[in-house]
């Protein structure tokens, strides 16, 4: 096993440095070595398989917990509405513009329904690690969309839970009640833990990290085993042990030190996931798999696009969102497994819905990777349906200063525009932060600043100083073109970049300052070593400033 463990790293490593020349994406690189690892060249995985599942099974769960880590509650309730009506949306227009369409294949009934429902899940994982990839976790599209699969599980557990049901009708109701009955005791000790117990564990191993680190792998995986044996995905329970140390004060630690870990085991859930697609069928099952991932592809983007729009978000985070949730979910081969031993489907579905596999998560790991590329191409396209913002309260108003981005980085500016007695206004394209700013009294408009049109709408020309918090280049570029190009203002400009690439093109598209946080938290940091005195008082002193500063933002955010 462990030779066959050698092969199989180095045959991924060799592809990665491949595709790594040719400049694509390494997940794609994760599952060519899986098909080459596979049965149909050196079918490496034949006599450890099931030790090779539990690694990558181990991958999913941290990578999902780590998700859990960085989600926050205040986010989650925000996002709540449109995760729910995104899920059960896509759900059903999938699901019937699927069964629909395969009308044009002749196929039996039974088995066009089980592939229209198996399409409408996206993958969770390739999902969440495109967006880890990206950075775009904790963005407003990010997580609306991490929240959408979060009902897609929800969804993917039930229609579980009915087919547990149709193949035992003896024991459904007994099945139904139990699984009830687990779910609430599962809640009630979790409450209890974090409540009571986890914070004082969590004191008692800090002082070492080694031990914090192993504390918080058994929590992760203790949750995930018991939310399974309750009846559920350890993916749902991975989220929540991660939801249950969201807010503690460890929790960068724990993130720094699960990430090295999550990233080796998610690499051997893609190998196995390449490693298991099954491409033996008829051409029937070939035309079929490239009719859904045609639909897959063009359609699930465009129903997510018109969900969201009418849910109220811009053009760019619909598109985003969209084409992030282009692929078909591992939760479709367990759905189809379980028709093929109800007699419910053959093996041709099988391997229709492995080709679309195959297909929609390669073409939607590019569609996420160039995202911002696509939807330039496509905007004018959309701009023809229907406008991209609201109008600002008070349109005719000028104002000494715009902030772009509320936040995290633009509340404080806020704050500091506030309080120095300086009008302005504020812009973002979260429905969520322009009634909070409202609530404050705060002049705001909800745009997309990548968006011209939305720019031209702006009385931009009598300012004196501009902030973007937006750390997406892209939208930094078309604003600083519109600015200093267009309206040729003279306004002293500051935009935010996470990358000191992009430090030169920003610079010489007319930015008078880029803020790298992670540079500012660096000179922050310098500046108390040189200036402070280096004594329990000064820590102490800072870190109640720092929890004044979080209350202070909590009771701005719920204002």
């Amino acid at each position: 096993m462990f030779l066959e463990l050698s092969i199989l790293l180095a045959v991924t490593a060799t592809v990665a440095f491949v595709v790594r020349l040719l400049r694509q994406p390494l997940v794609v690189a994760y599952l060519i070595a899986g098909v080459i690892a596979g049965p149909i060249a050196l079918n490496l995985l034949a006599d450890n398989g099931e030790f090779y599942r539990a690694f990558a099974d181990l991958g999913v769960v941290l990578l999902l917990f780590v998700v859990g880590l960085n989600l926050n509650v205040r986010h989650l309730r925000a996002i709540g509405r449109g995760a729910v009506a995104g899920g059960i949306g896509q759900f059903l227009f999938t699901a019937i513009v699927g069964f629909a369409l395969l009308f044009l294949l002749p196929l039996p009934t039974v088995t066009r329904a089980y592939l229209a429902i198996a399409i409408t899940f996206s993958s969770t994982i390739v999902i969440v690690k495109l967006l880890s990839d990206n950075g775009d976790t904790d963005r407003l599209y990010g997580r609306n969309v991490i929240g959408l699969m979060v009902v897609q599980d929800l969804i993917a557990m039930v229609l579980l839970l009915g087919l547990t049901v149709v193949g035992s009708t003896t024991a459904s109701v007994g099945a139904v009640t139990t699984v009830a009955w687990h779910a609430v005791l599962l809640i009630v000790g979790i409450v209890v833990l974090v409540r009571f117990l986890l914070p004082k564990i969590l004191d008692m191993v800090a002082a070492s990290p080694e031990h914090l680190f192993l504390t918080t792998v058994a929590w992760c995986v203790g949750i995930a085993s018991a939310v399974a044996w309750a009846g559920f995905s350890l993916e749902l329970g991975a989220l929540v042990a991660g939801l249950t140390l969201a807010t503690s004060p460890y929790q960068p630690e724990i993130v720094s030190r699960i990430r090295p870990l999550r990233d080796f085991f998610l690499v051997l859930f893609f190998l196995i996931l390449g490693a298991t697609l099954q491409f033996s069928g008829t051409a029937l099952a070939v035309v079929t798999g490239a009719l859904l991932s045609a639909f897959i592809l063009i359609g699930n983007p465009i129903i997510l696009y018109a969900i969201y729009r009418r849910l109220g978000f811009t053009r760019r985070n619909s598109f985003l969102a969209g084409v992030t949730a282009a692929q078909v979910s591992e939760f479709g081969f367990v759905l189809l497994l379980a028709g093929q031993r109800l007699g419910h489907v053959g093996s041709d579905a099988l391997a229709a819905f492995t080709f679309a596999a195959l297909v929609t998560i390669i073409g939607s790991t590019y569609l996420v990777t160039y995202s911002r590329q696509c939807y330039r191409v496509v905007r004018p396209l959309l701009a023809k349906f229907g406008t991209d913002h609201r109008q600002p309260e008070r349109k005719q108003e000028t104002y000494d200063a715009w902030l772009f981005g509320y936040h995290r980085i633009g509340w404080k500016v806020a704050q500091a525009l506030e309080g120095k007695g300086v009008r302005f206004a504020v812009v973002d394209d979260d429905p969520n932060a322009i009634a909070r700013t409202r609530g404050l009294g705060i002049p705001s408009s909800f745009g997309d600043a990548s968006d011209d049109e939305f720019l031209e709408s702006l009385p931009l020309e009598q300012s004196r100083l501009i902030v973007s918090t937006i750390p997406d280049l892209d939208t930094s570029l078309v604003l600083l073109r519109h600015l200093r190009e267009h309206l040729g203002t003279k306004a002293r400009i500051i935009v935010t970049a996470d990358h000191t690439r992009a430090l030169d093109p920003l610079y010489a598209a007319g930015a008078d300052f880029v803020m790298l946080p992670h540079l500012l938290g660096g000179v922050w940091a310098a500046h108390i070593i040189t200036e402070k005195p280096w004594t329990a008082a000064t820590f102490q002193r800072l870190r109640r400033e720092q929890v004044q500063e979080m209350q202070l933002r909590t009771a701005h955010a719920t204002a």
